[in-house]
């Protein structure tokens, strides 16, 4: 993975990084910065100039290669021009930088003639550490770093003991093996989370060589030793809209849809004999939910045969009723969830409405799975016998946060009940001698009782069961007006013509902001909220939840407000799907224009891709994962879904 800044080497973060390895070639593992960055000066007659922002002309990205461009002064009232390019290769722990000089434009006496050479001088910085924490020359490696450095004369390897090693060399050019360190480099991005504000960074020493008008040179750093393409998975060619389907009403234009569908093949990677989903970037490894949301996505855009597979690895661990929420290099453990195995029973239900080869092979493990929640989990999830409806234990639904507890949802929660009717209807069809088409019928009359409340005008986000397992009927409807009732709607556990589909739809419009949705809305709920920190002190009020902005200290800041107003893109295409199903080919156009609000997302931010979520108060700052899947994924299945 590359983490780059469009202001070239700039540094913001300890996640930013030209190359961070994953150095398991199995599975997909927490990676490890190698190279932080890469210094550069362009050198005339003693006139230094670095390649910073002070000289970058323009920054462009596009899937496989960054660009950054510069017209760096030479002295005199002259100046070079120069481009620098950064490419990762699939597969590999490597990547490249290019520097090249580009020729005088002809007659412009403002460049420096091409036969004059200039001395480019690179000095890259590295380090070796999880990107989950910072380098500290105190604590270690000021000691072990230095003497991990083998020079040559074209670069060095850098192998501190018990560590991943490094190997940087520039063909053409002169390594000049002189180590300094760079301390108290600053990471903003940390100290705004209240997170460590600064790390060091180690440079063994410095590379020299000359550059006419036309030459260049290029830096490779990559793992030594490693098998090429151990963690690529082959990906058939993208599907490219057809031209007309820009003129057609309701259509996405074509180069959204095929932005979209480049993003969605970075997360597509490899897990032992099978592809996986990278839930987002840089951060995020496999989860479960994340990973069957994504598929949804990948199926509509005819990867159906890679979202088998997945489909097919993750069937491996299903256990009593449960799979894994997120699973760690090769511990799959955590099966907090009670949303993964429903979601996965829908990504069977699309390869199996599309007709897949091999998607039958599903049916036994969502059965089983089915049959784990009807006996009950291991980890508490059961159906209240009385309603057909699943009893979910609390932070188990995408609503997750835990310590401080910001969204419990303990009992009844909307969408499970959604994902569950839906999966019912799955298994009634596939297994149609079994209990679920009566199951299925008991849980929908259930949903429309308990959730739907004409006076609230939208669906109650959760039916509470405080500390306990309680039957459906005995706990308290929140009166929270939250984007999981959308569910409801798109995976049919109301009718679209029905009145509580189209309250679900007209309330679910407050929560809108462009290209995301809110979690909350803002204003006073009945049901309290209280959200207290690890030591009990209250942090909101709890009758005013809402929280805005994304911001600070974990525990006491973002947390309370992950769920609570801040918006997530991955909901919000299913505002637009419930739209057009509620009020049919009429609301067409509007819900592709809806839909196209996130081009500043995907333009801003980590260019090319869509992030985990943004504020809910304007202006909306993105905020948390740079590049989500769950977010791609699901604007690229529902434009695919109103463009044909």
């Amino acid at each position: 993975m590359s983490r780059a800044r469009a202001a070239f080497g700039g540094i913001r973060s300890q996640y930013d990084a030209l190359l961070a390895a994953n150095p398991d070639p199995r599975v997909p593992c927490d990676r490890v910065v190698l190279l932080s960055r890469c210094r550069a000066w362009i050198v005339n007659h003693g006139f230094s100039t670095p390649l910073d922002a002070s000289c970058q002309t323009s920054f462009e990205a596009e899937p496989d290669v960054l660009r950054w461009r510069f017209d760096a002064p030479a002295g005199s009232g002259r100046v070079v021009p120069v481009s620098v390019s950064l490419r990762l290769f699939s597969g590999e722990n490597r990547v490249a930088l290019e520097f090249s000089r580009g020729r005088a434009p002809d007659g412009d006496g403002r460049f420096l003639a091409d036969a004059e050479p200039v001395q480019l001088v690179l000095r890259p910085d590295v380090e070796s550490r999880s990107f989950h924490a910072s380098t500290k020359a105190f604590e270690g490696p000021e000691r072990e770093f230095p003497p991990a450095v083998s020079a040559r004369a074209d670069g060095f390897r850098f192998a501190p003991p018990g560590r991943v090693p490094l190997d940087v060399r520039v063909l053409g050019a002169r390594f000049v093996h002189e180590a300094e360190w760079r301390y108290m480099v600053p990471h903003p991005e940390e100290a705004s989370r209240g997170l460590d504000g600064s790390g060091d960074l180690f440079s063994p020493g410095w590379f020299d060589a000359t550059l006419a008008g036309g030459a260049s040179a290029a830096l490779e750093a990559r793992v030594p030793g490693e098998a090429a393409g151990e963690g690529a998975w082959p990906l058939p060619p993208r599907r490219r809209a057809a031209p007309r389907a820009a003129a057609r009403a309701g259509a996405v234009s074509p180069a959204f849809v095929s932005a979209l569908s480049d993003a969605l093949r970075a997360f597509l990677v490899r897990r032992e004999d099978a592809p996986t989903v990278v839930a987002g970037y840089p951060w995020f490894l496999d989860w479960g939910r994340d990973t069957f949301i994504a598929l949804r996505g990948a199926i509509a855009d005819g990867l159906s045969a890679e979202a088998l597979a997945v489909a097919r690895k993750f069937a491996a661990f299903v256990d009593r009723g449960t799979l894994p929420n997120m699973i760690c290099g090769s511990d799959a453990s955590n099966r907090d969830t009670s949303d993964a195995p429903l979601w996965f029973a829908v990504v069977a239900d699309d390869l199996a409405r599309a007709g897949v080869p091999g998607s039958s092979s599903l049916r036994g493990p969502v059965l089983d799975l089915l049959r784990g929640y009807v006996a009950g989990t291991p980890n508490g999830i059961r159906v209240d016998p009385d309603s057909g409806l699943v009893f979910s234990p609390p932070h188990f639904t995408w609503m997750d946060t835990n310590y401080p507890a910001g969204t419990p949802r303990e009992g009844y929660p909307v969408e499970i009940q959604a994902l569950w009717t839906r999966a019912l209807a799955y298994a009634s069809r596939v297994d149609p001698s079994g209990p679920w088409a009566a199951l299925r019928e008991k849980a929908a009359a259930s949903f429309l009782r308990f959730f739907a409340d004409a006076g609230r005008g939208f669906l109650s986000d959760c039916l509470h069961s405080p500390g306990a397992f309680r039957p459906a009927a005995e706990c308290v409807p929140d009166d929270h007006l939250r984007c999981n009732q959308l569910f409801a709607v798109t995976l049919g556990a109301v009718s679209p013509d029905s009145a509580a589909a189209r309250a679900v739809v007209e309330s679910s419009a407050r929560l809108l902001v462009p290209g995301a949705i809110r979690t909350l809305t803002p204003g006073r709920v009945a049901y309290g909220l209280p959200i207290r920190g690890r030591d009990g002190t209250p942090l909101n009020d709890p009758h005013a939840p809402y929280w805005g902005r994304y911001e600070g200290d974990e525990d006491t800041r973002r947390k309370p407000a992950y769920h609570n107003g801040t918006a997530w893109p991955w909901p919000f295409p299913s505002y637009c799907e419930a739209l057009v199903l509620v009020h049919g080919p009429s609301a067409r156009a509007a819900a592709a224009s809806l839909l196209c609000s996130a081009l500043p997302l995907l333009e801003g931010g980590c260019i090319g891709h869509l992030p985990e979520i943004v504020d809910g108060d304007a202006p909306h700052e993105q905020r948390g994962c740079d590049a989500q899947a769950w977010s791609v994924s699901e604007f690229l299945r529902v434009a695919r879904r109103l463009s044909e």
